[in-house]
């Protein structure tokens, strides 16, 4: 699989005007693949320009996908909507501007930090942004809550110790029902109101006109609302609202962002496999996991900024094509699996596996140009960190080209707003045009649903549970006795890990241990 000049000249997209690459030549796409691959990318096309253009593509919701106007609202199927969105941009500059100036400013004083509260798109976007462009010219420190975990929350608000009165607060959610943020916001108000201090004044949502938490907002008269629209999905949502707030109360280059997702869009409209990064990306895709996800993609981008991608990637990735069902409504158990870390830290951790281990994954290498600001010191003579940087990354891709392991390049001349946003733009292309592949929809998500739901029918029993244990306090009972009784029975394991939980914590259930659950006791003071 090593590459000689010739494969590599014939398998690169060079775009130098961008400062971007896509090397395809340690995953190169067989003649015969791509003439049979040929249909089904032209329908690929065919349905992305048909999406673009206002199509209903989301059918289980009956809604458009348009993340596309985001950056080019010009293309909007209704004038309304890309005035909105030009509108969205507009706003959200001008409010950061005022943050900045100190003219909406806390309790305290002018803003210090920001608390972003969000889960999934709301987080994993602008945690990645954040973390990729951040730096000493921030306007405010970043910080989130991304979980509904207790201790996490704590941790959080460890790091604002004493500056609540200069913390502005974002809550992101369209419904303002999804339990993660409305947790957090419920936890911070609590923050805020143990210091004597208004949430309400400290706050913004980002949300659904209407929603939960938009009512909520106008209610408390919160300092400001912006849009999060029924035709943006969460993990395509990072360059609206919910990832330009925090990136431009933050300080970063949020017109840059959308330049360059712009950029990168434009490149991936051109309906030829050949010359189109997006498509050539989702093609190898389909080769490499004989469409089918039968390997992984490791994700090795050898830039610290750029840490956190893979795990964007994954939400990107994993919740667009991994689908039990096609279009037809067949079986199909679809999905492509990512996980990634940075180099040169993977050379010492799961490298190792990758070159002569399991065959069963293909690198994604994330090559960036440009060192630091500035010159570099040498660390030995004629070789800087910098350079060692590159010959990590060059020698591990031809250590695993050598025991016949497949690989992808992206190269980017440095890590600015421009490249990001291009970033962000390929693969969200990619992975529509690779679920086009698939004849599935990339656009829903019905296993987090699945998964909200159990989550409230578990709460449900969570309720019953400790109220059947309430009808005899003092009286130590098993599990399989409170079920009987109560009515549970086919619920055991459930209701022991409930209880396992709720006497591990402050409240009236108290528990007597025992290796085997069934001899497990609880009780009710």
């Amino acid at each position: 699989m090593a590459s000689s000049f010739e494969a590599y000249r014939r398998n690169l997209l060079a775009f130098p005007t961008l400062g971007f690459a896509l090397d395809l030549s340690r995953a190169e796409l067989p003649a015969a693949t791509a003439a049979r691959l040929a249909p089904a990318m032209a329908r690929a096309f065919a349905d992305m320009a048909a999406l673009e253009q206002g199509a209903v593509a989301n059918p289980d919701e009956k809604r458009m996908v348009g993340h596309y106007w985001l950056r080019t609202p010009e293309l909007a199927p209704d004038p309304a909507i890309g005035a909105a969105v030009r509108a969205s941009v507009d706003a959200i500059e001008a409010f950061a501007a005022r943050v900045h100036a100190g003219q909406v400013r806390g309790a305290a004083g002018t803003f210090t930090d920001l608390l972003c509260i969000g889960i999934g798109g709301s987080a994993l976007g602008p945690q990645f942004v954040t973390d990729a462009l951040g730096g000493k010219a921030d306007k405010l420190r970043v910080h989130f809550i991304d979980n509904t975990d207790p201790d996490g929350i704590d941790r959080v608000f460890d790091t604002l110790s004493g500056r609540l009165g200069t913390t502005l607060a974002i809550v992101t959610s369209k419904s303002g029902s999804t339990p993660e943020p409305r947790n957090g916001q419920i936890e911070a108000a609590h923050r805020w109101q143990a210091a004597g201090l208004s949430f309400a004044a400290h706050a913004v949502a980002v949300t659904g006109e209407g929603s939960q938490l938009d009512q909520v907002a106008v209610k408390e008269r919160w300092l400001a609302r912006f849009p999060m629209w029924d035709w943006v999905g969460g993990r395509t949502s990072e360059l609206g609202p919910v990832g330009l707030l925090p990136a431009a109360l933050q300080g970063l280059d949020i017109r840059g962002l959308l330049a360059g997702a712009k950029a990168m869009d434009a490149l991936t409209r051109v309906p030829d496999a050949t010359r189109n990064p997006a498509a050539a990306l989702a093609a190898a895709w389909h080769h490499l996991t004989d469409g089918a996800g039968a390997k992984a993609m490791v994700v090795l981008p050898y830039k610290d900024r750029l840490l956190l991608f893979s795990r964007y990637l994954q939400q990107l990735v994993m919740e667009s094509l991994g689908k039990e069902l096609d279009l037809q409504g067949r079986k199909v158990n679809q999905g492509l699996t990512v996980y990634g870390n940075k180099g040169s830290t993977d050379q010492h951790a799961y490298v190792q596996q990758l070159r002569d281990g399991l065959n069963n994954f293909f690198a994604v290498f994330i090559e960036v140009l440009s060192d630091r600001q500035g010159p570099s010191p040498e660390v030995e003579p004629g070789v800087t960190s910098g350079a060692y940087l590159q010959a990590f990354f060059l020698g591990t891709r031809e250590a695993l080209a050598g025991n016949d392991r497949a690989s992808i390049t992206l190269t980017i001349k440095q890590v600015d707003a421009a490249a990001v946003g291009m970033l962000i733009a390929l693969f969200e292309r990619a992975v529509g045009l690779y679920a086009s592949l698939l004849g599935i929809n990339a656009y829903h998500q019905p296993g987090v649903e699945a998964g909200k739901k159990a989550a409230s029918e578990t709460l449900r029993l969570r309720a019953r549970t400790i109220a059947a244990l309430a009808k005899t306090p003092g009286k130590w009972l098993s599990v399989g006795q409170i079920c009987e009784e109560n009515g549970l029975v086919g619920s055991e394991e459930l209701v022991f890990k409930v209880l396992l939980h709720v006497s591990s914590n402050p409240g009236p259930v108290e528990r007597q241990d025992h290796p085997d659950p069934g001899h497990t006791f609880f009780r009710h003071n």
